[in-house]
């Protein structure tokens, strides 16, 4: 793994995670998406893909597999980018305390976690008005509750290297980004 960078992107729903992994895509580094791997299992098994279908199928899999499932894909997804001379690799969707520490094992010293953080108020107003998977105030603060208690998703914000604040324009967040990347040699 000589060389090899992994930058975990981590945040609340509506922080701007998916507009910072997007940015990464699009100068070319590929990125393993944790919650692919239940799409992608769906298609595999047949099972039509829809809200409700996922979250049955999520809580199932884990049920009959671990918890540690999805980590398992990704682990198994991201040496398979390696082994095909990939160097730099984004992740995108590190939520639970477990995934964090396994990802930190499997890895060592290869990964950096990026926080993307903003005021609440502007991250529930964006996931208020955003056109896929909208959510109203007392959906998302449920969402928040269940994230932060049930899978422990505060612990790899709270434990990440590097911190970017998303309250400005995206030109903002993006700038604040290549910052990290520059200093990160990514």
């Amino acid at each position: 793994m000589e060389n090899v960078k992994i930058l975990a992107v981590v945040g609340m729903s509506g922080s701007g995670k998916s507009v910072v992994v997007d940015h990464l895509t699009e100068k070319g580094y590929p990125k393993v998406y944790f919650g692919g791997m239940i799409l992608k299992e769906m298609e595999k098994r047949g099972i039509e893909i829809n809200p409700e279908n996922e979250k049955a199928f999520r809580e199932k899999i884990r049920a009959e597999e671990g918890n540690d499932w999805v980590v398992r894909q990704v682990i198994a997804e991201v040496k398979d980018l390696i082994n095909a001379g990939q160097k730099r690799i984004v992740l995108d969707g590190v939520y639970s305390w477990t995934e964090y520490k396994m990802i930190k094992h499997e890895f060592p010293g290869a990964v950096t976690f990026l926080a993307v953080v903003t005021t609440k108020k502007l991250r529930y107003a964006r996931v208020a008005e955003r056109t896929v998977r909208p959510l109203n105030l007392q959906e998302i603060q449920m969402r928040d509750s269940a994230e932060i208690e049930n899978l422990e998703k505060g612990g790899p914000i709270a434990a990440a290297d590097y911190f970017v604040s998303n309250n400005g324009t995206m030109e903002e967040l993006k700038s604040r980004v290549n910052e990290v990347l520059k200093e990160i040699e990514f």
